[in-house]
């Protein structure tokens, strides 16, 4: 008798057009939740299927897929917010950044949002970028306890003007 259970394969991969439905799925199943929890960065506007549809032309969104079922997004990009500098960085530094990270509620705790951080790395090898950055809503206490676990340092706190009246702390990693 087998005592361990056995986990499905996880596959991180670029996202295709025909994602989008169901990572909207996706953001519909985790924004009640962040409301919840009183973080407000997530709502109706946004992350929207334009939104998604522009990454995925660029190339820059990812999607974790477990028994072939999208579980968790990552858009993975050079973009850096303005704002940033508030956070005591050189947005002139080339970095890899990690925006709309999310992992299915029915799915978390299964490394999902590790392993897409973990790609956001592999790109910044690939691309020779030392710098990876990314920051959260201040009232997102899940990724406050991943980011560290994952090496990257808490930098600031900023608002971004995107979203007029949420704090987002900052967080870098150097290769």
């Amino acid at each position: 008798m087998n005592l361990f259970p056995i986990f499905a394969a996880m596959t991180i991969r670029l996202a295709l057009t025909e994602d989008i439905p169901f990572i909207m799925q996706l953001v519909r199943k985790v924004v009640p939740l962040m409301r919840a929890a009183g973080n407000f960065q997530w709502g109706d506007d946004y992350p929207n299927p334009e939104v998604f549809s522009s990454d995925i032309a660029i190339g820059q969104l990812w999607v974790a897929e477990l028994e072939k079922e999208i579980v968790g997004v990552s858009a993975i990009t050079t973009d850096q917010d303005p704002e940033y500098a508030d956070a005591g960085w050189d947005i002139t530094e080339k970095a890899i950044v990690t925006h709309r990270l999310a992992v299915d509620p029915d799915c978390q705790g299964k490394g999902i949002a590790k392993a897409l951080m973990n790609q956001a790395e592999q790109a910044a090898k690939d691309s020779g970028i030392s710098i990876l950055r990314v920051d959260t809503n201040s009232e997102n206490l899940a990724t406050q306890a991943l980011f560290p676990k994952l090496g990257y340092q808490f930098s600031g706190e900023i608002g971004l003007a995107k979203r007029p009246g949420l704090r987002f702390f900052c967080y870098q990693k150097v290769l």
